[in-house]
C-alpha cells in the first residue's frame, strides 16, 4: 500500500515551505543589518549621476615592447593613478581597468578637470634624489627670525651636500646665512649654480680675520624659502611641491612616514631615473624573516647608482640617504651603508603588502608604457540629477504598468507577484548599497536601465509559474496538486530563461568597456536574484496560499476560478470513478 501512495505524490512537492521562507527572511535581515552597520545606506552613484569628470586612458607600448601591456603592469598603473588622484584631495574617485588596455578614471564633481587630466594622463616620473635635509611636514618660521637651537630650526641645511661628498658641518642649526651657504655648496650639481659675478660680503671670524661670504644665489634662496614654507599636511601643497621641476634641478617634496604622518624633504638633482631600474620586487628574506625590496639596474643605471652610493655612504644621516621620488612625492628614503652598483636591497619595517607595493612602484618607472587620453566626459551635478530623476520616473512607470497588468489579469495572484517584486527590489537595493564600499560598484544610468529591464524579467518568471498552475486547473485538478505539479515544468522554463539572460549579461560585461558594464552587471545581478526570489519566496508562498479557502476553493477574485479558466470536467469524473477502487484497495 505504501508504493501506490508514493507513486501518487505530486512531482516537485514541497512539504515544508516555511523553511525556504525562513531562509530568505534571515538573509534579508542580515543584509539589511549589514547595510546599516556599515553606514552605507544608499547605493554609490556613478559619475553620470553624481556629476564630475570621466577620463578614459589607453595604454600604448613602445615599439618592440608590445608585451608590456599586461594585467600586472595595468594594475600597477592603476595604483599610480590612484595616488595622483588622491593627491588632488579627491574622495571616492574610481580608477579601474576596463578590458586589456584601458583605464577608466571617474572623478567626482568639485575637481579641476584640467589639473585632473594632467595628473592621470602622463607617464609616472620616478627619480632617485639625494636627501639634503628632512624635517616634519609642518611649515617653519622664517630662518632669520628663528633662535638658534629652537625646534623650528631643526631642518638643518648646513650639510654641504651629499652629491659633492663633503662632510657635514658641526653646526647643529641653521641661520639664514649658514643655510644659504650650505644650499649654495650642496647644490653645485648642474643647476642652479651661483655665478662668478655674485657679490660677496666679509664677515669677521673669532680670530678677527675677515672671511668672504658669498651671497646666496636667487634660485637657491627661493628654494630655501619654499622648503621652509612648505606644509606637507596640506594635500594641495603636497601635490604641487615637486611639480614642474626638471630632473637636473633640486627640489622639495613630501613623504608619508606613517598613515597621516608626513615629512618634508630638501632634495638634490636626480642621480638615477626610473628607466635605469631593470626590475624590482618585494620578497621575503627567509634567513632574517623579514620582507625586503630588491632592485636590479640596467648597465647604465648601475654606473649611475654606484657613483651616487659611493658618495652617500661616506655621509651621515640624513645626507647618506637617497629619496625614491614618484610624481613629486617621496615614497621611500632609505640610508646607504655601502657602495652599490648593479643591484640593491631596501630593508625596513615592511609588511608583505608595503614591500610589494614599493616593488611595483619601482618597476613601474621602468615600464615602457605610456597612456593617451581617449575621451574626457564632464557631467554636471544638475544633469546627473536630472538623469537620475528621469530614470526613477521611468522605472516607476514601468513598475506601475506591470502591477496594473498583473491585477487586471491575475487578480488575487497579483498579490504574490507584487510581494515577490518587493522582496527582489529590497534585496537589489541592499546589495547595491553594500557593493559600493566592498568592490567600488557605482550605480550609473545604464545600471538603472538594467534594473528597469529586470522588472520585466522578474515578472515574467511569475507569469510562467502562474500559467502552469492555470494549465493544471484547466485539466480538472484542484489547486493544491496543481501548484505542486506545475512547479517542475515552470522551474525548468524559468531556469532556462534566466540562464539565457545571465549569459547575455556576462558576455556583455566581458566584451564591453565603460558604462555599458554597469548595465550588464545590474542585469546579471537581478537575474540571479530572480531565481532566489522565485525559489525561496514565490513558490513557498504559493504553496501556503493554496491551502486557504480563498485560493483553494477558486474564488472568482483569486485568479484561479475553474469556471473562468474553462476547466475540463471529464478529468474530475475519471478521478471520482476510481475512488471506490482506491478505497477497496486501501
Amino acid at each position: 500500500m505504501a508504493a501506490p501512495k508514493k507513486g501518487r505524490r505530486p512531482a516537485g512537492g514541497q512539504s515544508r515551505p516555511g523553511r525556504a521562507l525562513a531562509l530568505i527572511l534571515i538573509a534579508m535581515v542580515a543584509l539589511t543589518g549589514g547595510m546599516f552597520w556599515s553606514g552605507h545606506t544608499t547605493p554609490r552613484l556613478g559619475i553620470d549621476l553624481a556629476g564630475g569628470t570621466s577620463i578614459t586612458l589607453k595604454a600604448k607600448a613602445e615599439p618592440g615592447q608590445e608585451s608590456a601591456v599586461n594585467e600586472t603592469n595595468m594594475n600597477t598603473a592603476v595604483g599610480i593613478i590612484e595616488r595622483r588622484v588622491n593627491g588632488l584631495g579627491v574622495s571616492e574617485a574610481e580608477v579601474q581597468t576596463q578590458g586589456r588596455e584601458n583605464i577608466i578614471v571617474n572623478i567626482p564633481r568639485g575637481t579641476n578637470e584640467k589639473q585632473a587630466r594632467e595628473q592621470v594622463g602622463t607617464t609616472a616620473q620616478l627619480y632617485f634624489r639625494p636627501v639634503l635635509a628632512v624635517t616634519n611636514g609642518a611649515p617653519q618660521a622664517a630662518p632669520s627670525a628663528t633662535p638658534s637651537g629652537s625646534p623650528s630650526a631643526k631642518p638643518s641645511a648646513s650639510a654641504t651636500g651629499s652629491t659633492a661628498g663633503e662632510k657635514k658641518s658641526a653646526t647643529p642649526t641653521a641661520t639664514a646665512s649658514t643655510q644659504g651657504r650650505a644650499l649654495t655648496e650642496a647644490l653645485k650639481a648642474p643647476s642652479p649654480t651661483p655665478t662668478a659675478s655674485s657679490s660677496a660680503s666679509t664677515k669677521p671670524t673669532a680670530t678677527g680675520t675677515p672671511q668672504a661670504t658669498p651671497k646666496p644665489d636667487p634660485a637657491t634662496a627661493a628654494l630655501e624659502q619654499k622648503f621652509t614654507a612648505l606644509n606637507c599636511l596640506d594635500p594641495k601643497q603636497r601635490t604641487a611641491a615637486g611639480q614642474g621641476v626638471k630632473a637636473e634641478q633640486p627640489t622639495v617634496a613630501c613623504g608619508e612616514d606613517a598613515p597621516g604622518v608626513w615629512s618634508k624633504y630638501l632634495l638634490g638633482p636626480a642621480e638615477v631615473g626610473g628607466r635605469d631600474v631593470d626590475d624590482a620586487k618585494g620578497v621575503l628574506d627567509q634567513q632574517r624573516g623579514m620582507w625586503i625590496v630588491t632592485m636590479d639596474f640596467t648597465d647604465a643605471g648601475a654606473k649611475k647608482f654606484q657613483a651616487i652610493t659611493s658618495k652617500l655612504s661616506a655621509q651621515t644621516d640624513p645626507q647618506n640617504r637617497f629619496a625614491i621620488v614618484l610624481d613629486g612625492e617621496v615614497v621611500s628614503a632609505p640610508s646607504v651603508r655601502q657602495t652599490l652598483s648593479a643591484s640593491a636591497e631596501i630593508s625596513g619595517n615592511f609588511t608583505q603588502q608595503t614591500a610589494q607595493d614599493l616593488g611595483n612602484i619601482l618597476s613601474y618607472g621602468a615600464l615602457p608604457l605610456t597612456f593617451e587620453t581617449q575621451s574626457v566626459d564632464t557631467v554636471t551635478a544638475a544633469l546627473g540629477g536630472d538623469q537620475l530623476e528621469a530614470g526613477l520616473i521611468a522605472g516607476a512607470i514601468g513598475l506601475a504598468l506591470v502591477i496594473i497588468y498583473l491585477v487586471a489579469y491575475y487578480r488575487g495572484l497579483s498579490l504574490i507577484a507584487i510581494l515577490s517584486l518587493g522582496v527582489s527590489a529590497l534585496l537589489t537595493y541592499v546589495i547595491m548599497a553594500l557593493l559600493g564600499p566592498a568592490i567600488g560598484f557605482a550605480l550609473n544610468l545604464p545600471a538603472v536601465c538594467g534594473a528597469i529591464v529586470a522588472i520585466g524579467i522578474t515578472a515574467d518568471s511569475f507569469i510562467v509559474y502562474f500559467e502552469r498552475i492555470r494549465d493544471e486547473l484547466r485539466e480538472g485538478r484542484t489547486l493544491r496538486p496543481a501548484v505542486e505539479r506545475a512547479w517542475p515544468r515552470a522551474r525548468r522554463t524559468i531556469l532556462v530563461s534566466d540562464f539565457v539572460s545571465f549569459l547575455a549579461a556576462a558576455v556583455l560585461f566581458i566584451v564591453t568597456v565603460g558604462k555599458v558594464q554597469g548595465f550588464a552587471f545590474t542585469l546579471g545581478l537581478t537575474t540571479l536574484l530572480d531565481i532566489v526570489v522565485v525559489f525561496l519566496f514565490t513558490k513557498p508562498v504559493m504553496t501556503l496560499l493554496a491551502r486557504t479557502k480563498f485560493f483553494g476553493n477558486g474564488h472568482p477574485w483569486s485568479g484561479l476560478d475553474p469556471k473562468r479558466l474553462g476547466a475540463k470536467p471529464p478529468l474530475r469524473r475519471t478521478r471520482r470513478a476510481h475512488a471506490p477502487v482506491d478505497a477497496k484497495e486501501a
